[in-house]
């Protein structure tokens, strides 16, 4: 454990040294939902929605999004990009496992992407005066699997691919298609049956939902939480399984 907590730390700092890659992983989706709250159409009270405001459907879909893309843009790119450099070939030669260096990946993800998270929620709720969900526990809950679901598929990008640049083309030929099952150009609400069943089975569409339920005040439904650990336990042992160090 101590070893994979060093590891976990020295991930930490390489990838504060790179902004582009930190921005991703902390600011962008929190700058996005700055960008969507200015809009005032969007907070205005909406009798469609219950009186609730439209923005208040956005922040699930920007929660997943900003994993997503820290996943597949970010964190795919910069562990791939150990193999192009040699740091993978020369770590082989220490007591690091496979299954340790992603381990190390996904705790730090994790942490940034719960900073990231405490930071659309506090601006949600300070700058535009957003109700927090409903039920706290169960929103954890849908961050937590939305969140391993998604780093798993992005540490499968990373393991696999033979460089940095590689992994950004797959990374983002996957990312588009996810954020559109999301929901982040045409609401879940609003898609016809087959496209909200491959969205109820991607990760991110899964995610979103089980966000939703959490701010109403719901548990995440059973086929979301199966879902979504079903694309962690295939991405993540994928990952280890087809890792390449060199």
């Amino acid at each position: 454990m101590n070893a994979l907590l060093r590891l976990a730390a020295i991930e930490t700092r390489l990838l504060v040294r790179e902004p582009l890659t930190l921005f991703l992983a902390i600011g962008f989706a929190p700058l996005l939902l700055v960008i969507l709250g200015l809009v005032p159409s969007l907070r205005e009270p909406n009798p469609a929605l219950g009186g609730a405001a439209q923005i208040n459907g956005y922040v699930p879909v920007l929660v997943a999004m900003g994993i997503g893309l820290f996943s597949l843009s970010a964190l795919a790119p910069l562990f791939a990009s150990y193999r192009e450099k040699g740091i993978l070939r020369r770590m082989r030669t220490t007591p690091a496992s496979p299954l340790m260096l992603l381990a190390a990946q996904l705790a730090m993800a994790m942490v940034f992407s719960l900073f990231s998270l405490a930071l659309m929620l506090g601006i949600a709720r300070f700058a535009f005066g957003l109700d927090e969900p409903r039920l706290l526990p169960a929103y954890a809950l849908g961050f937590l699997l939305t969140a391993t679901a998604s780093f798993a598929l992005g540490l499968l990008v990373a393991a696999v691919s033979p460089s940095g640049t590689a992994a950004t083309a797959i990374g983002t030929l996957l990312f588009f298609p996810l954020a559109f099952f999301a929901g982040i150009w045409l609401p879940r609400s609003e898609m016809p049956p087959l496209l909200l069943t491959i969205s109820d089975l991607s990760p991110l569409g899964a995610g979103v939902q089980s966000l939703l339920d959490a701010s109403a005040g719901t548990w995440p439904q059973p086929l979301h939480v199966i879902v979504l650990a079903t694309w962690t336990i295939i991405a993540g042992g994928a990952a280890v399984r087809f890792f390449r160090w060199g």
